[in-house]
C-alpha cells in the first residue's frame, strides 16, 4: 500500500544514531554529515518504488557527495516478514547496484521510529547544522521511468540547503511502500 510521510518540519533536529552498514563499518550521522549537509534515507531492497528509482538515486547521491553533502540509506524494514530485506540480501542490493554511500540497518527499527520515517523511501535532507530543511519526493515520476528532462526535486533542494543552508518552503512529499514493522 502507498503512503506518503508528513512534509518537512523545517528546523528538527536529527536525532544521531550508530549502525551497522554494509560495507562491514558501523556508522554515527556524525559520520554521513557532509560540511553542506547530510541526505538521509529510508530505502529497502524489495519495494517497486525504491526499485524504480534506485538509480535515480545513485545519480543524485553523487552529484549531492560532489558538492560536499553526505548521503546514507537506511533499511529498517522486519526481515524476518521480508526476507529480501535481510542484511545480506542488502549487501547484495549495495553491490548490484553500485551504491556510492552507506548502506545502514536499523534491526531495531528504533532509529526509524526517531525519525518518524513512514515509507520507502523517505528523503530527509539535513543542512550542515544537521536541521531537517527537505522531506519530500525525488521527483515526480513516483515509481515510474523519468521522462528527459524531468525535475530533480531531491537534487534541487539538497543543492539549495547546500549553498544556502535552508530548503524550499514549498515541497511535494515522497510516496512509497510503508516501513515494515514488526510486531508490537
Amino acid at each position: 500500500m502507498a503512503v506518503s510521510p508528513p512534509v518537512c518540519d523545517f528546523g528538527w533536529q536529527a536525532p544521531g544514531f550508530t549502525l551497522p552498514a554494509t560495507d562491514g563499518r558501523s556508522y554515527t550521522l556524525n559520520d554521513i554529515m557532509g560540511p553542506k549537509g547530510a541526505l538521509v534515507m529510508f530505502i529497502c531492497n524489495h519495494c517497486p518504488y525504491v526499485l524504480g528509482v534506485v538509480d535515480r538515486i545513485v545519480r543524485d547521491a553523487r552529484d549531492l557527495q560532489a558538492m560536499g553533502v553526505g548521503v546514507a540509506a537506511i533499511c529498517a524494514n522486519d526481515a524476518q516478514a521480508y526476507p529480501a530485506d535481510s542484511f545480506a540480501n542488502m549487501a547484495r542490493f549495495a553491490r548490484e547496484h553500485d551504491f556510492p554511500f552507506p548502506y545502514l540497518h536499523d534491526e531495531s527499527q528504533n532509529v526509524a521510529r526517531a525519525w518518524g520515517a513512514q515509507c520507502t523511501p523517505d528523503f530527509f535532507g539535513l543542512n550542515a547544522a544537521g536541521e531537517l530543511h527537505y522531506r519530500g519526493r525525488l521527483d515526480g515520476s513516483g515509481r515510474n521511468p523519468a521522462p528527459d528532462g524531468a525535475r530533480r526535486d531531491l537534487y534541487e533542494a539538497m543543492a539549495q540547503i547546500a549553498q544556502t543552508g535552508a530548503g524550499p518552503r514549498d515541497q511535494i512529499a515522497s510516496m512509497g511502500c510503508s516501513i515494515k514493522w514488526k510486531p508490537a
